[in-house]
């Protein structure tokens, strides 16, 4: 009897073969316990330069499994693979640690996307020149509450105090009790940057300012070694000219820590702040904060800060301190670009 056109019997099946081998798929992975320990002291184009403990640079690219998941220079990463950092080798970055600190900006005021410029550092050097160019009190404030934010102690440098001298500058922020070095050109060379060196030792410092500040001409005073390429500032505009193209970390000398270069900024965005986070590193005013209706910006007149100051509780130089904090605060809603 013949078949139906449509009728099949378990011979008339045919099993594809399986081209990807017998063993099944599991959503188990590595644990990576054998990884090497290293910090990422440069990113450039998908490939991050790392150092581990022995001091051995390593180049290497994020693993598929790490998605996307940022790395950013300070991070401490895990690597695989070809450790040994000899040359034309990869090793893989399969683990991203816990970090202590996150420095973030924002591109403006109301982007929502947080960038992070480093990790893992503990102060924040906000360097500006006292002239050519002019210093940008407005960027100096938005990069002081990133600090703050973040849990990085400032430090202010001042450069070029042989164009003009500090005082009037240095008075506004006297309030804040920021510490502060200042520099004069010729101290580059002549052997007086010790005072700088007292700050920056035996931690990890990001290096921040506008261009043609003389950032990098700082960091190779530093850093004999660096060679980070310097530029002159427009006359016409009176900014200065990107040189630094990246961030990187550099060792100081005698492994006595690690300074950060970044490249210059025009803007700091600031919307991933939280207004109570600033507060916090005012102790002298923080008790007042608790007289402060709900959602205070603590620059209204509804703000319980200025009954606080006005009892004495935040001392003499209270009146001052909240006025530098308002000012800081306020630099949110001036525009992001100076």
């Amino acid at each position: 009897m013949a078949r139906s056109a449509h009728s099949y019997d378990e011979s008339d099946v045919r099993i594809r073969p399986n081209r990807r081998g017998s063993r099944p798929r599991t959503k188990d992975r590595p644990t990576h316990d054998n990884a090497v320990t290293a910090m990422v002291i440069a990113v450039d184009r998908g490939r991050y330069t790392t150092l581990r403990a022995d001091d051995t640079p390593v180049l290497a690219m994020r693993a598929r499994e790490l998605g996307r998941k940022g790395i950013v220079v300070g991070d401490r990463v895990g690597l695989v693979g070809d450790v040994s950092g000899a040359p034309g080798t990869l090793a893989r970055i399969v683990r991203v640690h816990d970090r202590r600190t996150v420095l973030r900006r924002t591109a403006d005021d109301t982007d929502p996307v947080e960038r992070i410029i480093v990790a893992n550092a503990d102060q924040l050097v906000i360097v500006a020149a006292l002239a050519n160019p002019d210093p940008r009190p407005r960027l100096i404030d938005r990069a002081l509450v990133a600090a703050y934010d973040a849990g990085l102690d400032p430090l202010l440098v001042l450069t070029k105090a042989d164009l003009r001298a500090p005082a009037a500058f240095l008075e506004e922020y006297a309030p804040l009790g920021v510490p502060h070095v200042v520099t004069s050109s010729d101290e580059f060379t002549d052997g007086g940057l010790d005072e700088l060196l007292g700050h920056l030792t035996g931690r990890v410092s990001v290096l921040l300012g506008h261009s043609g500040v003389g950032k990098s001409t700082l960091v190779n005073a530093l850093v004999p070694d660096a060679a980070r390429a310097t530029g002159a500032v427009n006359d016409v505009t009176g900014r200065g000219r990107h040189t630094s193209t990246s961030a990187v970390a550099l060792r100081l000398p005698d492994r006595a820590g690690w300074v950060i270069d970044t490249p210059g900024v025009r803007s700091f965005g600031l919307a991933h702040i939280d207004v109570d986070r600033t507060v916090t590193h005012f102790p002298d005013l923080v008790g007042g904060t608790d007289d402060c209706p709900r959602g205070c910006s603590h620059d209204e007149p509804e703000c319980g800060l200025d009954a606080w100051v006005a009892a004495g509780f935040a001392g003499p130089t209270g009146a001052a301190r909240l006025a530098s904090l308002r000012r800081l605060l306020r630099t949110r809603a001036a525009p992001s670009e100076d």
